[in-house]
Formats: C-alpha cells, sequence, structure tokens
C-alpha cells in the first residue's frame, strides 16, 4: 500500500476544522494506504503516535523519522482549510521536493485564496459576482465613498480567510468601524461586499485527468444573518439541502457555471463553488479550494447525495497524483 500523509492543523483560525477533516480523511482512507496525520502548525510539524509520542517531520525532505525507521510519503492529501495549505504556500514547498499532493497547484491556490484577486480575474470572464471594495490595514477610508459604491447592508469580511471568520454582516454606517476592526484581526486586506438578498447555493467539483464529477447543488439555508462559523459546525443551526429544491435548468447551469469556474482557474482536485442565487442567476461568492471535509461538510453531503462513496472520490483524486 502506498504510505500517504494528511497534512493538517495550519496557522489560521480554521485549524480546528481542519483537523476534524484530516480525522475523517484518515478513517475514511486507510483501508487503501497507510496515512499519518501530520500536523502543521507554525515551525512545528510533527505526527503523535497512538502512544501520544511525538516525532517531528524533516521539512528538508518531508520525511518521518520514528524509533527505527525513516518513513518516506508518496504523495500528500492537503486537509489545511486557510494558511498555509490553501494559500499557495505548501503547494509551493511540495513542488519543490517534487512529492505529488492534492488539491491546487501553488499559483491557483494563492490566487482563489485572495478574494479580491479571484473576482477581478473571473470578472474578465464576465462571470457575475456582487459590487466589492478592497481597503488594507493603515489605510484612510472614506466610509461614505464605500457605502455609495457597496450599498447597505454590506459584508466586510477578511480578503484572505475562510469558514466565516472575521466576516460581519453591516446594517448601519456606524457598525462599519467595529467590523473592519473584526476583519482586520484575520487578514491586514479586507473586503467589503454589496449584500445580495437570495439563496446561497454550492457546488463542489471534482477533476482528474481522466474523469470529471460535478456533484449535486446544495442550498444552505441558515438560522443566523448569513452562513457564518456557528452555522457551519453547529447542529441545528443550518439547514443543508442536497440536491437542492431547484428548477432542473438552474441546477443545470450552478453546475456548468462551477466547472467553468473551476477551469477558468485552473483548479485541481476537490473544488466548492459557491453562490447567491437571485431570480434563479447564480452570482459568485467565492472558492474553496480545501472544502470542508467533516461530517458537516457539504462535499461530504453532496458525494452521499450523488450515491458516490467518499473512498472512492478521496481514492480517485489521490490515485491521480499519483499516477
Amino acid at each position: 500500500m502506498k504510505t500517504i500523509a494528511i497534512a493538517a492543523g495550519g496557522n489560521s483560525s480554521e485549524s480546528e476544522v481542519s483537523v476534524k477533516s484530516a480525522i475523517e480523511v484518515s478513517n475514511i482512507l486507510s483501508s487503501k494506504y497507510f496515512t499519518y496525520i501530520i500536523m502543521i502548525q507554525g515551525t512545528n510539524w510533527y505526527w503523535e503516535d497512538p502512544k501520544g509520542r511525538y516525532f517531528n517531520i524533516d521539512k528538508n525532505d518531508f520525511s518521518l523519522r520514528t524509533d527505527d525507521i525513516k518513513i518516506r510519503f508518496d504523495a500528500v492529501f492537503i486537509a489545511i482549510h486557510g494558511k498555509p495549505g490553501e494559500n499557495g504556500y505548501l503547494q509551493g514547498y511540495f513542488e519543490m521536493l517534487d512529492i505529488p499532493y492534492t488539491s491546487c497547484n501553488a499559483f491557483c491556490s494563492a490566487l482563489t485564496f485572495n478574494k479580491q484577486a479571484c473576482k477581478l480575474f473571473l470578472k474578465d470572464y464576465k462571470i457575475p459576482m456582487a459590487r466589492a471594495v478592497m481597503i488594507r490595514e493603515g489605510d484612510e477610508v472614506d466610509i461614505d465613498a464605500v457605502i455609495k459604491s457597496v450599498g447597505m447592508p454590506c459584508f466586510v469580511k477578511p480578503n484572505d480567510s475562510g469558514s466565516s471568520f472575521g466576516v460581519t454582516k453591516v446594517k448601519k454606517k456606524e457598525d462599519l468601524a467595529s467590523a473592519f476592526e473584526n476583519a482586520f484581526r484575520e487578514s491586514d486586506e479586507v473586503l467589503i461586499e454589496a449584500f445580495m438578498n437570495g439563496r446561497e447555493v454550492a457546488c463542489g467539483v471534482i477533476k482528474t485527468r481522466s474523469k470529471a464529477v460535478i456533484l449535486p447543488v446544495t442550498e444552505i439555508i441558515s438560522k443566523n444573518e448569513f452562513f457564518d462559523y456557528e452555522a457551519k459546525y453547529t447542529p441545528g443551526r443550518s439547514q443543508e439541502v442536497t440536491p437542492a429544491d431547484l428548477p432542473e435548468k438552474v441546477t443545470d447551469k450552478i453546475q456548468k457555471l462551477s466547472s467553468e469556474i473551476y477551469d477558468l482557474l485552473g483548479c485541481n482536485g476537490i473544488v466548492r463553488v459557491d453562490f447567491i442565487l437571485i431570480d434563479f442567476k447564480p452570482y459568485f461568492l467565492e472558492i474553496n479550494t480545501v472544502p470542508g471535509m467533516t461530517k458537516e461538510s457539504l462535499i461530504p453531503q453532496q458525494a452521499n447525495a450523488a450515491g458516490i462513496h467518499l473512498e472512492d472520490l478521496y481514492s480517485m483524486v489521490l490515485e491521480d497524483v499519483l499516477a
């Protein structure tokens, strides 16, 4: 059997979710591969054995030395949401070491993790999306100009973060300052985005060199103001309907647009594309190149609705990079 490292943890607020994803992936793949969950937290890269002992990763070649053997990994399954697993850092490292990995390449990961850069790129291809303004920490912000550009209410979010950490729905001008402060805790760039009153939907796309799988569309109905971290990971705070209750032609439109965006950005592996649906027209929200894989996450729900075993799905991606 091949030996697979599952990269987990990371340096962002999404670390806890990443570990949950990695455990799920490891449990699913352990009958086909030797799996090791490798924790990556800052400069600490290690594996914890069943006895609770820690063994450090040699960053010179991403190998693992236990008591008696040196383990080299045939491939890496990246399960780190946020930095450094979704922004291109790890991808660049593995590319230099010539170690195969699941997920998009370094350039694509960096582009898609930067929400504003990704939007500007897709805008050239006439992909519909909300109006947005970006500010950097330390900028002098003309609040009235921002409101004139994006309207009110609006969303204030970190430009490079996921799982809705640091995101605020702002309804009043006087609440913008605290929303900026909240977002700047996660990033030194903040995106102010027009609020679009519609239905939130998401679609998973998985492509290899020989096969493409476009998963069923999910509609997310949140009991919170929006699909924030609590709504995503707290049972009962949101309802995810898969497949979404939509006309067939609308579902087809969302799936085709998701596949098109995947190709335009040059994605690889498992990706999820999020939209707001207004009058049955999908508006691009964001793309997740390392989507959640916990039991509560959308990709597992969509695969289940499509009758696809997760072991087959994850193995398909791994076997593609191992080939």
